[in-house]
């Protein structure tokens, strides 16, 4: 029986998930500036951007033990409390730690988002559970779309950062309007009567160990690429924040017809695609420059839309025993996966770029020499050499992803076989 608020629940989830996209947008457009501004180095910049992905895990994991406990509604509430907490703190930042806790507090009311609209959305779509997650999760690619061209316009207009941020108090607003004026249903597994030690039993199967190490490379192939494109490509190419747009322009109407992809290929199917896709569109990102730079955004989006929705759709299909916490934990490993990685590289694109200038060089000297000076031409053309590199380093993930989701496919189809088999044993007449 469809719940009665349902398109009306669907409506707020997505507003919800639209504010946690502008944040990752609006910041990935103005990282660069935050660190001239507050004169703070790649590897703190990293960690900055990494904070929301600590934050994020934390809400997810803990959120998705709890939501069955104190209800969907409380836990919006809460993160409707951290994303205005989050924002304003960013507005009045003054440097690295107030940067640190506002990026935590906006990553905690994000995860909580996702730790309440994930069961939520496969709840009240059980028949289409991964069809209807892909539509959700299309206005996360969809928000940094909005988010990076309102970076764009508002540089054009030399409308600052700060405006840029508040900007999302709008959307914020609107989803706590709606969801405090809305019954939210119990989740599909405490519907269903699974109890919690069932469902934590579910946690172990090995299939679902092997999603979780899965999620590590989606999440890190999409959103720590996503993130680091201005700053990677940014004297490769003067449109490097567009490159962001239109990989996630292309996220945007791929979900948009999940349906008829995902019925076609199956999502063991569609994620071996994406991986496949993602590898040849970070190849050309990493080896490309120009216009083609452009057709390798396009390659990676086309690869990357599905892997986060599917991901979640597949277990929600696959692993239902495992109910709101086996989702949340997916997303989970997901974002904390993403946050090392991105400490990792930041450091290691600090280390490329010390490489490239003379033995002993301050980077922090280089990033305040004057715009035509010998210095900041030197630091352009490290960057220039150092961007690719890192994106060259992050294309053996999704390679090894291709050869997993491969295997993944041949495993699903053969326990598919087996299942229709035991059917047939069971009830021999039932086709005749």
């Amino acid at each position: 029986m469809n719940h009665p608020n349902r398109n009306k629940l669907f409506i707020a989830s997505c507003l919800a998930l639209l504010v946690t996209s502008l944040s990752f947008g609006i910041r990935a457009g103005i990282l660069a500036r935050l660190g001239v501004t507050f004169d703070l180095k790649a590897e703190q910049l990293a960690r900055i951007a990494a904070t929301a992905f600590w934050g994020f895990p934390l809400a997810i994991v803990i959120g998705g033990m709890v939501v069955d406990m104190i209800g969907m509604k409380n836990l919006l509430v809460i993160a409707f409390l951290f994303h205005l907490a989050g924002i304003v703190l960013t507005i009045f930042a003054t440097g690295y730690w107030s940067l640190f806790i506002s990026t935590l507090c906006i990553g905690i009311a994000n995860g909580t988002v996702e730790a309440v609209c994930n069961p939520l959305v496969a709840t009240l779509y059980p028949t289409e559970k991964t069809t209807k997650l892909n539509h959700f999760h299309l206005w996360f690619p969809g928000g940094i779309v909005i988010g990076t061209l309102i970076v764009f316009a508002c540089d054009h207009m030399k409308i600052g950062w700060q405006v840029q941020v508040g900007l999302m108090v709008v959307p914020t607003l609107i989803y706590g309007y709606l969801f405090s004026r809305l019954k939210l249903p119990v989740t599909e597994r405490v519907a269903s009567g699974i109890s919690a030690p069932d469902m934590y039993k579910a946690l172990v199967s090995p299939l679902f160990i092997l999603m979780i190490i899965l999620m590590f490379g989606t999440a890190i192939t999409e959103l720590f690429t996503g993130q680091w494109i201005d700053v990677l490509l940014k004297n490769v190419s003067d449109n490097a924040i567009l490159l962001l747009t239109i990989e996630t322009g292309v996220m945007v109407l791929g979900r948009g017809l999940a349906k008829p992809v995902v019925q076609r290929f199956s999502p063991q199917g569609v994620l071996f695609l994406s991986a496949v896709l993602a590898t040849l569109g970070l190849y050309l990102l990493g080896h490309t420059t120009g216009n083609m730079l452009f057709v390798g955004a396009i390659v990676f989006g086309m690869g990357v839309c599905y892997f986060w929705p599917t991901m979640i759709g597949f277990v929600a299909e696959n692993l239902p025993r495992t109910g709101a916490v086996g989702l949340n934990l997916m997303g989970g490993a997901g974002m904390f996966a993403v946050s090392l990685y991105m400490i990792f590289m930041g450091g290691y694109y600090d280390r490329l770029l010390a490489a490239q200038l003379p033995a002993g060089a301050s980077i922090s000297a280089y990033m305040n020499a004057a715009a035509d000076s010998p210095m900041a031409t030197a630091l352009s053309a490290a960057k220039r050499a150092a961007g690719p590199e890192i994106i060259n380093a992050t294309l053996l993930i999704p390679a090894c992803l291709a050869v997993a989701f491969a295997g993944l496919f041949f495993y699903m189809r053969s326990r598919r076989r087996r299942e229709l088999a035991d059917a047939a044993a069971v009830n021999p007449y039932e086709n005749l």
